[in-house]
């Protein structure tokens, strides 16, 4: 039943820092600061690997026509990674490193490789270096090859005195191979100077005498030209004939000059079908003006625009046709790496629009606050929320997503799961977590709602006609919100009736319904004060948010019909939603209430502060604790203990017996701790301490409450003080439900004697299941639950598990997780188990994150500890506090801002990548087949470069082999002749 696997990570890499493509494989590599290598393909084909080193990845480049790709990393060691079947699937597995070592004296960044260029021959690498030299280094054994070693000295002696220095070939910035002939390469230096030179001759055939600082060059497709790009934000076009051995440059621009501008660091040159070239460089924006941008221009004719990204460019690249017998480029999209997103641009489309995405989600386009999880999603809903999205995506592009190589072979998801994510702006993402790709479905903004400095219907994309540089902002990532206030805080969706509750940090709480259409209403307000009832307290916080007055247009999603404001507007710290009573609950640190949204008229407020709870009432975003009042607190609580257990061991005698008392205690307890160094003393927490009264969970029931004969609805709220408070509530039935009003009374109040924070209810049935969820025994999704037996009540703080007889309310079962354990917890929830072996069994328990990043199971209604896991590292408290689980035991949680980690607690609900990269192989007349695995276990002999054992390759790749190839196509003609 139980089994801990982390199986994929949702997002975008955190800190990337190098970009590598191949379009022999279709894939995508992406490498980070932290040494992780991505690569990606067809939505579902994902790989991971990680280097031992842990060093930023500099460089990626793929081998030609194989399976292998060769990283860089910033301590200059060169890493080779093969792609490998095993069991059926494609693994990416590290087969060799190495370091580039100088003759002994010789410094080390003599020997920094500044350019990689893997040679279409597969055999060799060539290494450019800071020194200006360049190794050859072989493969795939890393040997490096000494007497093919081009040395600064031999360029030199063809460089004319006037131009030559003795830095004029200090550092290799480029390395290519010319496109027609693989016998030459052209060698840039970062003075400005660059050669052809040939192999087989080891001979310097051309030179181009370059008079600005090199970044980076790039030949045109039929090797008469290439363009070099410079620092001072020019390109130039050079020509390369067989009777000019040292011809002059074809021009040079300045794109956007002629002021100073920014470096042009890399450039594409792509040639048409109609002649007009696509020229697409990074950089060389105006310095004075344009410093700060981040852009990529296209310039194609008349046509040219400047790309403007929200975060720093690191590379890109562009698909085009690398077929060897096409004449042109023909680009067809250029995929740009930036350091917070991945934008892909449609390079057909008149336009160019971007395209979205199918995975690499920006998900901390806005930071995100709160995440909440829904599984099973009815069909209706799935497609209303999906309707809602594609009517936002209409400037997006309709072009299939271009990087497409390898094949998903995962299983279809078994449901439909939404992950929910809470933002700082005021954003609710709604994303399609069914399976290994997290995809964008729609998108929510509560901004409207509120008066707020920045006008939503501001376009950031609108330039005037004779507007220069010709800027468009491209890109979802916007760190900066209008308004703090505004961070979404709680969310709670019923997947049943398509309402939906959010919450946020100034004490809003909205109520929402989908609409298939836009549509314009005025959203009512109500003000709930949880203060009504005491006197002397002052709010040092922030503002509630102002709203709009009047009718305000929404588009098609969820539309907000009612607002409830708390007041004090502090952050609101728990959320339910009934939607079968058509009621919402919500707790701040200042108390609870409870709202009636059909009727759109509060309930009730109940006040849960503590006269000393002082900072509850400064607010989160003016609180400055004090370190003397945190302190003074400390040694008073120590104080306390020590006063208590004195106590206990009793208070007469003298004061010398007291004194060997005090003593012999003392001694004892050390021998205790020794002894049993598991067992832990829980203290009392005092009623004094801070935030006593914020409300950490609400739970509703139709549960027995006041006696055991007649069930009822009813309300739950816990504190951070130890408190249970229980209310009763009278739910009009359907036909009177507008005309009477919805009344609610307090009917408990537990106070747990170690007073930890309570962070969750639950009430279990005559059967000891959980009760369901509203709506879902009305959609015969779940059975009724059984009110013939009693019911109990489950309370669960940061220190133990309870269990309560209802409705006396008398202990029954318990167990202490901080004495025994020295954990707390952190998060829970019930999560249903089935067997992996059979159909027909399957168990609810209790999931358990602790503070130690610890994932316990525990059963019900016995609470016994099944299993545990190490899952979170205890160090990372913001990853802790990030995850949420699933009702069929998965979870997710932050690893990075941008960063889901997947994990799976059940071993039959497993959403992992599976997947198979299969190797095309360029024949002599350019037609492409798969490798048969006799053809496969020939090849492994004389090199690594096989994609694995198992060579069964996939029916589409091997139906475009066989129908291109003539001979088939005979032999398949003549066998049909022949009457088979």
């Amino acid at each position: 039943i139980f089994s801990f696997c982390q199986t994929v990570e949702h997002g975008f890499p955190h800190q990337p820092s190098a970009l590598g493509y191949s379009p022999f494989l279709r894939l995508m590599a992406i490498g980070t600061r932290s040494g992780a290598i991505k690569l990606y393909g067809a939505p579902g084909v994902e790989f991971m690997g990680l280097h031992e080193e842990n060093n930023t990845v500099m460089q990626i480049h793929f081998i030609p026509d194989q399976c292998q790709l060769v990283t860089l990393l910033d301590d200059n060691s060169l890493h080779r990674w093969s792609l490998k079947q095993h069991g059926g699937a494609s693994e990416l597995r590290e087969e060799h490193r190495f370091t580039l070592k100088g003759p002994p004296g010789s410094p080390p960044s003599a020997m920094q490789i500044t350019a990689v260029l893997p040679h279409s021959s597969r055999e060799v690498l060539y290494l450019g270096t800071e020194s200006g030299n360049i190794f050859v280094v072989e493969l795939p054994s890393f040997r490096v090859l000494e007497d093919r070693t081009i040395t600064s000295e031999a360029v030199l002696q063809r460089v004319p005195e006037d131009y030559c220095n003795r830095r004029s070939c200090e550092l290799v910035e480029a390395l290519l191979e010319h496109p027609k002939n693989p016998d030459q390469i052209l060698i840039g230096y970062s003075r400005g100077l660059i050669f052809l030179w040939d192999l087989q001759n080891n001979k310097v055939t051309h030179l181009f005498l370059g008079t600005q600082q090199l970044e980076n060059l790039y030949w045109q497709r039929d090797g008469s030209k290439f363009v070099s790009c410079h620092y001072d934000g020019s390109y130039t076009q050079w020509p390369v004939s067989s009777d000019n051995r040292q011809p002059q440059p074809l021009e040079n621009l300045v794109p956007y000059g002629p002021f100073p501008c920014k470096a042009i660091s890399k450039i594409y040159w792509q040639t048409t079908k109609n002649g007009l070239p696509y020229i697409i460089f990074q950089g060389g924006m105006p310095r004075a003006s344009y410093g700060d941008r981040h852009s990529i221009s296209v310039v194609h004719g008349s046509q040219q625009t400047a790309f403007d990204f929200t975060s720093r460019v690191i590379d890109f690249f562009i698909i085009f046709s690398s077929e060897p017998t096409a004449e042109f480029d023909d680009p067809s999209a250029m995929v740009v790496l930036a350091e917070e997103e991945l934008v892909v641009i449609d390079l057909k489309t008149a336009g160019w629009p971007a395209v979205h995405p199918p995975y690499l989600a920006s998900l901390h386009c806005s930071a995100i606050t709160c995440s909440h999880h829904v599984s099973n999603i009815p069909l209706k809903l799935w497609e209303r929320i999906i309707s809602a999205g594609s009517k936002q995506n209409i400037h997006y592009s309709n072009m299939p997503w271009p990087i497409d190589g390898g094949t998903s072979i995962a299983p279809d998801p078994p449901q439909r799961d939404l992950l929910l994510t809470g933002h700082e702006d005021g954003t609710v993402r709604f994303w399609d977590a069914s399976g290994v790709c997290l995809h964008l479905l729609y998108k929510l903004s509560t901004v409207r709602v509120f008066l707020t400095d920045a006008d939503p219907n501001d376009n950031m994309n609108t330039l005037g006609e004779d507007e220069w540089p010709p800027l468009r902002k491209v890109g979802t990532f916007d760190p900066y919100s209008d308004d703090p206030r505004l961070g979404i805080q709680k969310i709670y969706l019923c997947k049943y009736s398509g309402y939906l509750a959010v919450a946020g940090t100034a004490g809003q709480v909205l109520v929402m319904e989908l609409n298939d259409e836009d549509a314009e209403h005025v959203v009512d307000h109500a003000e709930a004060d949880l203060l009504q009832d005491q006197e002397g307290y002052r709010w040092k916080g922030h503002e509630k948010l102002k709203t709009r007055d009047g009718p305000v247009r929404f588009e098609a999603g969820f539309q907000p019909f009612v607002l409830v404001q708390c007041q004090p507007p502090a952050v609101v710290t728990s959320l339910a939603l009934h939607s079968e009573w058509k009621l919402v609950a919500f707790g701040t640190s200042h108390g609870f209430g409870l709202f009636d949204h059909q009727q759109k008229r509060l309930v009730f407020v109940k006040c849960t502060l503590h006269p000393s709870d002082q900072l509850a009432l400064e607010g989160p975003l003016s609180r400055v604790k004090s370190l003397k009042k945190s302190l003074r607190q400390s040694f008073r609580r120590i104080r306390r203990s020590r006063v208590s257990s004195r106590k206990r061991r009793g208070g007469s005698g003298n004061a010398s017996e007291v004194q060997e008392a005090n003593a012999k205690f003392d001694q004892d307890m050390l021998q205790e701790m020794e002894l049993a160094p598991v067992q832990r003393k829980i203290e009392a927490r005092s009623a004094e301490d801070s935030f006593t009264g914020f409300v950490r969970t609400l739970y509703f029931a139709d549960t027995f409450l006041r006696d055991s004969s007649r069930h009822c609805p009813s309300l739950w709220a816990g504190t951070n003080g130890g408190t249970v408070y229980a209310f009763c509530l009278c739910v009009p039935p359907a036909e009177r439900r507008m005309d009477e009003p919805v009344r609610a009374e307090q009917a408990k109040e537990i106070q747990l004697m170690h007073r930890a924070p309570v962070v969750g209810i639950l009430v279990l049935d005559g059967r000891s299941t959980p009760l369901p969820e509203p709506l879902e025994v009305a959609h015969d999704l779940s059975k009724s639950p059984d009110m013939q037996g009693s019911h109990q009540l489950l309370v669960v703080s940061e220190e133990q598990f309870k269990v309560f007889t209802l409705p006396k309310v008398s202990s029954k079962l318990k167990l202490k997780l901080t004495a025994l354990e020295g954990c707390r917890v952190r998060k829970v929830t019930v999560a249903n188990f089935s067997s992996c072996k059979t159909d027909d069994y399957s168990e609810n328990d209790l999931a358990v994150l602790t503070n130690l990043g610890d994932i316990q199971i525990i059963s019900l209604p016995f609470l016994k500890l099944q299993i545990r896991y190490p899952c979170i590292r205890k160090e990372d408290v913001s990853g802790i506090a990030s995850c949420v689980f699933t009702k069929y035991g998965q979870g997710f949680y932050l690893i990075s801002p941008s960063e889901f980690e997947r994990f799976s607690l059940s071993t039959k609900w497993l959403v992992e990548p599976r997947c198979i990269v299969d190797m095309p192989e360029v024949t002599s007349n350019n037609h492409v087949h798969t490798k048969s695995g006799t053809e496969n276990a020939a090849r492994k002999s004389r090199s690594s470069g096989g994609c694995g054992e198992d060579e069964r390759k996939s029916g589409r790749l091997m139906e475009h082999a066989l129908l291109n190839d003539e001979k088939v196509l005979k032999e398949i003609q003549s066998t049909l002749e022949g009457g088979r």
